[in-house]
């Protein structure tokens, strides 16, 4: 069904509706990351903190206002299930009496009966170094993928797919930002797994229009039908291994715990977005930056052409 969509004007048109959609909400995702930033995890910040369970189902909210009224700095708490519940403090002087405060209502109040499970000073250094070396990695694969795709495929195919492989990236921090879910170094290798799965649907689709252009060197198609058959063989392919892979992230996200749901949830995202950008920008770019069949025709000089046209 998806397959009669692409074909024609039709498929011609949702392929750049699907571009200037991506566009937009790149736009959305730089400005939220400039307002509102990333949550950054206790990985980059470092401070307290504390894990402890209650006797009985609290409400989040009922929890948090009884914490407040015990604790004169900020805190995040998170509820890790039920009953288990995960403090964040930020590091300052007077945390420390602070954590004494609050743990102190919460373990001799009778209707909430919390247990300490744990409570530990985390500090950001580690993860400040973790943070340098993993973009330090990411910014080595953007250009190791450069490279490759400038020796791969004609240069507005490389460009489509460096393009697709940036607006999936941004997307994702975007969606962090913009739902404030905390960013720690489990995320941050994400990352690096959607650089990976962003080429592969990029390079896919990128192959095919390279091989129909190159057999429709006699230009009876038009570049605009002859990406869109391209999509439409290798359609299929990308939407089985995109969605076996979604529902392996996807019981990660809903089994693993919250350990692993920010993982989870930017590969199920970035696997999203990477399969949209493989097919609206990847392969609609280098349509408006002129790729056709002459790009594939094998050059002859005088000499060579001289002996073709002996008898």
């Amino acid at each position: 069904m998806l397959n009669t969509f692409l074909k024609g004007e039709k498929g011609t048109r949702l392929r750049f509706m699907g571009m200037l959609l991506s566009a937009m909400l790149v736009l959305l995702s730089v400005f939220t990351l400039t307002q509102k930033g990333l949550n950054f995890g206790l990985d980059f910040t470092g401070g307290y903190l504390t894990e402890f369970t209650t006797s009985q189902s609290v409400e989040l909210k009922e929890l948090q206002s009884f914490i407040a009224k015990n604790h004169n700095g900020e805190f995040e708490l998170t509820a890790q299930g039920n009953s288990h519940f995960q403090l964040r403090e930020a590091p300052s002087a007077s945390a420390t009496a602070n954590s004494l405060d609050w743990q102190s209502a919460v373990t001799q109040n009778d209707d909430i009966n919390a247990q300490v499970l744990s409570s530990a000073y985390i500090g950001s250094q580690v993860g400040d170094e973790l943070f340098d070396q993993g973009c330090l990695a990411m910014f080595a694969a953007m250009i190791a993928v450069m490279i490759y795709l400038a020796v791969r495929f004609e240069w507005r195919l490389a460009v489509g797919s460096v393009v697709a492989l940036v607006h999936d990236l941004i997307l994702v921090l975007g969606l962090f930002s913009l739902l404030q879910i905390e960013f720690n170094l489990t995320v941050l290798a994400s990352l690096l797994a959607i650089i990976g799965y962003s080429l592969n649907d990029s390079i896919i689709v990128g192959d095919r229009v390279r091989e129909l252009l190159r057999v429709q060197s006699n230009n009876v198609l038009s570049p605009a039908t002859i990406i869109n058959n391209a999509i439409k063989s290798t359609l299929t392919r990308t939407l089985i291994t995109s969605g076996t892979t979604l529902a392996t992230v996807a019981s990660v996200w809903l089994l693993a715990g919250a350990p692993l749901q920010g993982f989870a949830i930017a590969l199920f995202t970035g696997i999203v977005v990477g399969t949209f950008s493989s097919i609206c920008i990847a392969a609609t770019l280098p349509e408006l930056l002129g790729l056709s069949a002459k790009n594939y025709e094998v050059k002859v000089d005088a000499h060579t052409q001289t002996l073709l046209d002996m008898p």
